[in-house]
């Protein structure tokens, strides 16, 4: 009796829907993600130094390793144009491949994108690719119809961007896309959670559900396993011209309270030397599934919980009225355990559920900010 060779199931070759998409064409125009009327958006060094990367290229004071080789990483970048193109695709050349052990590559290492002017951006689809290498040409848009449209294509999350260029129909009209509602933008510093770990696609991470939802550009300064509240780190977020509003969400970082006691109030005091008037929110970190097993894991989320609240309450009793606290522990409800992949990090619903308990109190500090309602 002879032994059944056993071979991989190729699934791509039994369901077509599982397929890597369609290659751009030779007969598309490519335009630089930075090539005007297109606009580049989540990094806010590239003026500067001309990369994609979200920390600035040689920065005043040496950055920790693990912040510096993560900086790399284009989570929050977007390029967001108009134009009548029947067609959209884009061409990525990547640091490296895909490998990532519980993160679909179309989330680390893909684009996807959305069609739409703000308030009605609807998801149009992925950037769906060989994850065994490290450079991709996709087709994510095809219509017959040729009227003016509005898109947004997110960078990937945890993956290094060398090139990227979109794809438009060579006799299309370009044009700028519509104004963000804030003129500066929200501010993000803190883990893997908020670099966007383990959404399936970028879109799908809560700071970018949040820029869709406020029609403002984020900058994601999430550095997974190394947001840890370094003053250097405040002091270079603290060169970003004119931002709308701070989130720190590094809690769950930091590897002891005794650090965070330290470090907190240390990073909100240097951000305040340059930005008096910002709103900053504070946001410890949602609940753990390790935390229904194990009392003194949450111990520790509510003892760090209860000390972030009473520094921002210290803050707030000593004038500073544009600070605020956010229990992380309410963000993705009872449920919260079946909202991630790892007990840790989230699914795209933990990090919807994240984003729809966020936006009312960032929408609300982003824009009386700017309305001058902040006392």
């Amino acid at each position: 009796m002879t032994q059944r060779q056993e071979k991989p199931i190729d699934v791509s070759k039994l369901d077509k829907a599982m397929a890597a998409g369609p290659a751009g064409g030779a007969d598309l125009a490519w335009h630089r993600a930075d090539e005007p009327p297109l606009r580049l958006a989540g990094f806010a060094w590239y003026a500067q130094d001309r990369l994609f990367r979200r920390l600035p290229a040689k920065p005043k004071e040496p950055l920790p390793p693990a912040v510096d080789e993560l900086a790399n990483c284009t989570a929050g970048g977007q390029v967001r144009f108009g134009t009548t193109s029947r067609r959209v695709a884009v061409r990525v050349k990547l640091r490296g491949p895909a490998g990532m052990v519980h993160m679909p590559a179309t989330g680390q290492c893909g684009c996807d994108l959305y069609v739409g002017p703000p308030g009605a951006q609807v998801f149009c689809t992925t950037s769906t690719y060989n994850m065994r290498q490290s450079e991709y040409e996709v087709t994510l848009f095809q219509h017959a119809d040729a009227r003016p449209r509005e898109f947004t294509l997110n960078f990937p999350l945890y993956q290094g961007v060398e090139e990227l260029h979109v794809g438009l129909d060579a006799d299309a009209e370009v044009s700028p896309p519509s104004p963000y509602a804030l003129a500066g933008p929200i501010i993000f510093y803190g883990t893997s959670i908020t670099q966007g770990g383990c959404a399936c696609r970028p879109g799908m991470a809560h700071t970018n559900i949040l820029s869709r939802k406020l029609n403002a550009e984020v900058i994601n300064l999430g550095f997974s396993g190394n947001g840890r509240g370094e003053p250097e780190l405040a002091r270079i977020i603290s060169e970003i011209a004119d931002p709308a509003l701070f989130v720190l969400e590094f809690d769950a970082n930091v590897p002891s309270l005794e650090l965070l006691k330290e470090r907190l109030p240390a990073f909100i005091r240097i951000l305040r030397e340059q930005h008096g008037r910002t709103p900053i929110l504070v946001v410890s970190r949602p609940p753990f599934a390790k935390d229904i097993h194990d009392p003194k894991a949450l111990a520790d989320r509510i003892a760090r919980a209860d000390f972030q609240r009473q520094a921002v309450e210290e803050c707030r009793r000593a004038g500073d009225r544009r600070i605020e606290f956010c229990d992380g522990a309410t963000l993705m409800g009872e449920s919260f355990h079946e909202c991630t992949v790892d007990g840790v990090h989230p699914t795209d619903l933990g990090f919807w559920r994240l984003a729809q308990s966020m936006e009312p109190v960032i929408r609300r500090l982003a824009l009386s900010a700017v309305e001058g309602m902040l006392a």
